[in-house]
């Protein structure tokens, strides 16, 4: 298959690239380059040993998408492209609703325009919200505590009602858990723009001498060792599981499925298996929770085995020690 794959420069984007390489499949990156960097796809290629190429554009350009879908004569969308900061959405809610959702329906009008009727959309775990029951499945209710998390629900809905009226479309929406891990070439990998916003980059940023410490937003949670559980999924599992998704959308559907693990990893643990990876003892501190955290959040990922055939296969030793991997060996991400 042709596949478009927007924000293909990003982490994400960037390994399932790879894997769609891999696989036989041909890929065309459409990125801004906003929170990404061109050097992320000369990465892939390298890895791959396969010619990627780009179109340097706004998921909100119609005609760029077109134009896209055209001369790369694509069967297939895979969108990634979209802000994904949480407390960057709150500040800046407008920026989060136009380039996400706005993004999206330029998509689908470009797609509409062409004749492109798969779609793989990157949604979140965060459209659960505080957890009513674990572990999460696909029937937990939505609901969402920030901007981003409500523009990953309206994509959602709105690609649910764009199938009901086009019910020849194959969509699949997929809910990712927490990424974290590398490429095991360590030449791709997660590369956050100043302070991270996520766990696993910022203890490999502790661990490369970048940040004094790691702190801990509350000890005193019900779980093992007090510290906050969370469904860590290695971010090559993650890749698979969209040529999976891709297999299963032979035949058209609008389907949900989550992306996890099922288990639940601390803080604690974590960072325990980071200090395994990097061969030191890293610096914390337990710090007083934070407004609108929560303590246990993780996947019921069943209807991805049944449905798909696929299970996440790296352990979180594998996660910290690809991450080390990527960190280690660049110090300043693709900036190098």
């Amino acid at each position: 298959m042709n596949i478009l794959v927007t924000g293909g420069a990003g982490y994400i984007g960037t390994h399932t690239c790879v894997e769609l390489l891999n696989a036989g499949h041909q890929v065309v990156v459409f990125d801004n380059f906003c929170n990404s960097f061109p050097e992320a796809v000369s990465r892939v290629e390298k890895i791959t040993n396969r010619s990627v190429p780009v179109v340097q554009a706004d998921v909100r350009d119609r005609n760029a998408l077109e134009q896209a879908l055209q001369e790369h004569h694509c069967d297939a969308v895979i969108h990634f492209a979209g802000l994904k900061a949480v407390g960057e959405s709150v500040e800046k809610p407008l920026d989060y609703y136009d380039n996400n959702v706005v993004g999206t329906l330029r998509l689908l009008e470009a797609m509409q325009a062409t004749g492109v009727k798969t779609l793989v959309f990157s949604s979140s775990a965060t459209v659960y919200g505080t957890p009513q029951f674990l572990p999460l499945s696909e029937i937990h209710p939505l609901s969402a505590s920030s901007p981003y998390g409500r523009s990953k629900i309206m994509i959602e809905e709105i690609l649910r009602d764009y199938h009901i009226a086009n019910s020849d479309w194959h969509i699949a929406l997929l809910r990712y858990f927490n990424p974290v891990g590398a490429h095991e070439s360590g030449l791709i990998g997660e590369d956050p723009q100043g302070t991270p916003n996520n766990l696993m980059p910022f203890v490999a940023q502790v661990a490369i001498g970048k940040r004094q410490q790691l702190n801990i937003w509350g000890g005193d949670y019900d779980t093992p060792d007090g510290t906050g559980v969370r469904d860590f999924i290695h971010v090559v599992d993650l890749a698979i599981g969209h040529l999976n998704a891709l297999e299963y959308l032979k035949s058209p559907q609008c389907f949900t499925v989550n992306f996890g693990t099922g288990k639940g990893y601390s803080v604690l643990d974590v960072l325990k298996a980071f200090e395994k990876a990097c061969g030191k003892k890293l610096p914390y501190t337990i710090a007083p929770r934070r407004a609108g955290d929560i303590g246990k959040f993780y996947a019921d990922p069943s209807l991805a085995k049944s449905a798909l055939g696929w299970t996440a296969k790296r352990s979180l030793d594998a996660m910290c020690a690809d991450s080390w991997r990527w960190q280690s060996r660049n110090p300043n991400g693709f900036r190098n």
